[in-house]
């Protein structure tokens, strides 16, 4: 069979890297100047199709520099000539949220459907493999076919097959075999030997194609321009010329007879999947974490509920940093230096953004709190009595709005006397700012025997004017500035569902009782134990932590800290052929830092003695080390061990001074039941993985892990903050959670676990990661299945929210209210935003079997929406209820209106 008795549909396409191995200015300079060719090349010659790339951001970035040339790229969009979207950029979908990847489809299929319309395909071609809700996500936006190349397993033998979502939602799924997106790069290097690449070229894919029907050939690679000519070749050699969405929409979306792959595609047997990334510049992925639930959880909800004028744009303007981040060289921190700075800025920029609408509707929120008390707002969906620290004055009782008194905790005075000395008091007066000296205002002075004393408060409770002080300064050598009594408290706080309340210090013959609620038995701390009831945590001589849940579950060895060289790249990890472990720390001291009832804590402090570097030839970066030094660093780890009333999990913080090069540094955790499975949380779906992961390409297939905000194998579980990459170690029986993976190179060129560079070799030496490192975890033994732990999960991540009050001091407390309640078994909120005058809320069921979602608020209409916010069917709602059934692992999206 020949390339001229089989028509082969090239697609002409470019996929753009916006940021990598050069920061995204410099490589946008390179864009201006591949679109102007593409558009001067289409314009001239009538029969070239482009695609490119999948993303809005090539397209956005270009017309910030030629905003004049905006109708001629609709001219070609709308003409079907120019396929752009359907994505804002092309993600990593196991590296931001979930809602994340929604707002990026949000935004891309907008902007691009405003410039003609959006390809019609879910095209990631070069992402580090694919998250198992994608198809749903796809479907749901109205795309009935994707496109993938990376982490197809080789059950895959053709190419297309049904991708299946944990739902049942079934995509036809377009693969990108032999070759990827440059399948057809090399068609046309020969004018001359056309027909030769095309008889290989059909020959290779008709392999995976079968017989009949039309070849997919991707003309294009990394950053490549378009070919004058191409139009004229193409039909020299029998073929014609369209776009990706052009090629692939001329299939239906029937999935009937196809191969079937369900869930998430992270095989190593088709492609490198490079699972390094998820590890790399752990500092960034830390910052999305945050910046993320700032703008999801925080900032979205609470204006929605409870701002005034919706502030769209500071969201928007959020939104976008945080879309921009996730690109699939971004986040992943496998770029130069410079490109991981930026992408840090952007991510900043996100939370900042966050936190202003967050303190914007609490500052509304706390004006109706009375100076001295402080609100308390939860920021999840179902009521919630939970543990709060709070700054506030005096010796008082706290009370809530009933007048009840709240458990408390004194954990800290903060000083009294804040200046004491010689000095002349005319000096002192410049420290005066109208009201505000040293932070505070001044609520009261007095001279009495050479001595010039100020009184001090959080809160102005009178006017001053210092000249009556002035006339009062003879005679005065020495000035003392007093504060107010304040201290810090842990404090037993019962809020409503994404809702508030408030409480303050008062008389203590003004109690009136003790805050109702389920009696909550104290944590202890005795010697080295931690007791609350639910949970009993042993610190053993070695400093490793036994846990033991209420219902017997127990856990010997938990927290041991092990360092091992990595000579790899940002790609992926890789040990030196001699690696030297370090695991028995030098020394062990704990210290106790608060003993309970609320909140009981030990520092555990360990020294280590950890290699320096990689013990690598000077002046030979291309080999990697084959060992490490025999130099090493002193390094002292501390492990905050707390626990607090009414958890069933221990919180951890890990901190250590990084003065290493070179090296991986683990927690492990030893399972109380050895087990082949570990369950992870992803993007809206908890992930299944084994022991091992499948090769075939070439690139050693490690059975490291990405998981977002849990992993739970054998009867514990991990909390987690950010994306964390994770490995079940000694057959089943350990778990190892990456703290922090060290390495000096973009890519290698030679490197153990992988046959061939993944990007060139650049040095990236903030990517050693040195200094201080920080990281905020908590353990949670289990019995039975893992359903226990997503809402524990839920309270450890978004902690109850305190702002001090700003009313007037003889305001009463506000009475306590609710927002909008969440509730039913498996469901989870994932989003709450207004669109167009309604209130949206996103769920998912993180559950195998059907379930049912109740909503409950003030709101008298309800309809669907699919994830673009298109209405869709009314809802019945009976007082303020909505009962909304959902199918195991359902996204589903409703907006409800007063």
């Amino acid at each position: 069979m020949t390339a001229e008795t089989t028509e082969i549909v090239v697609v002409p396409h470019t996929h753009w890297d916006r940021e990598w191995y050069e920061p995204f200015q410099r490589f946008r300079l390179r864009l201006v100047a591949l679109l102007d060719e593409v558009l001067d090349t289409m314009e001239r010659e009538p029969a070239y199709h482009f695609t490119l790339d999948g993303q809005l951001a090539c397209v956005d970035d270009y017309l910030e520099v030629r905003p004049e040339n905006r109708d001629r790229i609709a001219a070609l969009v709308e003409s079907g000539r120019l396929a752009v979207g359907p994505w804002q950029i092309l993600l990593d979908e196991f590296l931001c949220s979930g809602e994340n990847i929604v707002r990026n489809l949000e935004l891309g299929m907008a902007r691009a459907d405003k410039l003609g319309r959006a390809m019609a395909v879910g095209y990631l071609p070069d992402m580090f493999g694919h998250t198992a809700q994608m198809p749903q996500i796809l479907h749901r936006a109205g795309l009935l076919h994707a496109c993938v190349y990376r982490g197809v397993p080789s059950s895959v033998t053709t190419d297309a097959f049904a991708w299946v979502a944990p739902d049942g939602t079934a995509l036809r799924t377009q693969y990108l075999p032999a070759g990827g997106y440059g399948n057809g790069a090399h068609l046309f290097e020969d004018a001359g030997q056309l027909a030769e690449r095309g008889a290989a070229f059909v020959e290779t894919m008709r392999r995976w194609h079968g017989p009949d029907g039309p070849l997919l050939a991707m003309y294009g690679t990394d950053h490549s321009a378009p070919v004058r000519g191409l139009p004229e070749m193409v039909s020299r050699l029998g073929a014609r010329m369209d776009t990706l969405s052009g090629y692939i929409e001329a299939h239906s979306g029937d999935v009937a007879g196809l191969p079937r792959v369900t869930g998430e595609l992270r095989s190593h047997a088709r492609a490198n999947i490079l699972p390094g990334v998820i590890s790399v510049r752990a500092h960034v992925k830390q910052a999305m974490g945050r910046a993320e639930r700032m703008v999801e959880r925080y900032a979205e909800p609470l204006a929605t509920l409870w701002g005034d004028d919706w502030p769209g744009r500071f969201l928007d303007m959020a939104w976008w940093r945080l879309v921009d981040a996730s690109g699939h060289d971004s986040v992943t921190g496998c770029g130069v230096d410079e490109t991981a700075q930026q992408v840090a800025a952007r991510i900043a920029e996100a939370e900042q953004l966050g936190q202003a609408v967050r303190d914007m509707v609490t500052a509304k929120l706390a004006a109706a709190v009375p100076s001295g008390g402080v609100l308390v707002v939860n920021p999840t969906p179902a009521a919630r009595r939970g543990v709060v620290l709070l700054d506030v004055a005096g010796e008082d009782p706290l009370v809530d709005p009933a007048g009840a008194g709240i458990p408390v905790q004194p954990l800290e005075y903060a000083p009294t006397l804040l200046l004491d000395e010689e000095m002349d008091p005319a000096t002192a007066l410049t420290f005066v700012h109208g009201t505000e000296l040293y932070g505070q205002h001044i609520t009261g002075w007095s001279v009495a025997d050479g001595v010039l004393t100020f009184e001090v408060a959080r809160e102005s409770s009178a006017a001053f004017n210092v000249g009556q002080v002035r006339g009062a300064l003879d005679g005065v050598h020495r000035v003392r500035i007093v504060a107010q009594s304040r201290r810090t408290v842990a404090a037993l706080v019962e809020a409503p569902p994404l809702g508030h309340t408030s409480v303050r210090p008062a008389p203590y013959d003004s109690v009136t009782e003790a805050a109702q609620g389920a009696p909550i038995t104290g944590v202890q701390a005795e010697e080295r134990v931690l007791d609350n009831g639910l949970l009993r945590v042993e610190v053993a001589r070695d400093g490793t932590l036994t846990l033991t849940g209420a219902d017997g579950v127990t856990l010997t060895g938990a927290g041991r800290i092990v360092d091992g060289g990595d000579v790899g790249d940002s790609y992926n990890y890789a040990p030196p052929a001699e690696d030297r472990l370090v695991s028995e720390p030098e020394t062990v001291q704990v210290s106790t830092v608060c003993t309970g009832p609320l909140v009981a804590a030990f520092d555990v402090w360990r020294t280590y003695r950890w290699p320096g570097a990689g013990d690598g030839i000077e002046g030979t970066p291309e080999i990697p080390a084959a060992s490490r030094t025999e130099v090493s660093e002193e390094i002292a780890v501390r492990m905050r061990v707390e626990l607090r009333a009414g958890e069933p999990y221990v919180r951890l913080t890990v901190e250590f001074d990084n003065r290493c090069a070179d090296h991986r540094v683990r927690l492990h955790v030893p399972l109380p039941q050895r087990t082949a499975l570990s369950h992870a949380e992803g993007q809206f779906a908890v992930v299944t993985r084994g022991l091992t992961a499948e090769g075939g390409c070439g690139e050693e297939p490690l059975p490291t892990f990405p998981a977002s905000g849990w992993v739970a194998a054998g009867g514990v579980a991990a909390l987690l903050e950010h994306v964390t990459e994770y490995e079940l170690v000694e057959e089943g029986g350990e778990l190892a959670l990456t703290l922090l993976r060290s390495i000096g190179y973009l890519s290698r060129n030679r490197h153990a676990l992988r046959p061939e560079p993944a990007g060139p070799q650049l040095p990236t030496p903030a990517a050693q990661s040195r200094g201080l490192r920080s990281v905020s975890l908590a353990l949670m033994p289990y019995s039975g299945t893992w359903s226990p732990v997503p809402p524990a999960a839920e309270t450890f991540r978004h902690p109850l929210l305190t702002v001090a009050g700003t009313g007037a001091p003889h305001l009463p407390l506000p009475a306590p209210a609710a927002g909008l309640s969440v509730t039913g078994a498996g469901v989870a909120l994932t989003s709450l935003r207004v669109r167009d005058g309604w209130q949206e809320l996103r769920v998912v069921a993180l559950s195998d079997s059907d379930t049912e979602a109740v909503i409950e608020g003030t709101f008298n209409r309800a309809r669907r929406a699919d994830l673009r916010g298109r209405p869709g069917e009314e809802l019945p709602v009976t007082d303020g209820v909505l009962r909304l059934p959902l199918g195991a692992w359902e996204i589903a999206t409703v907006q409800i209106v007063n």
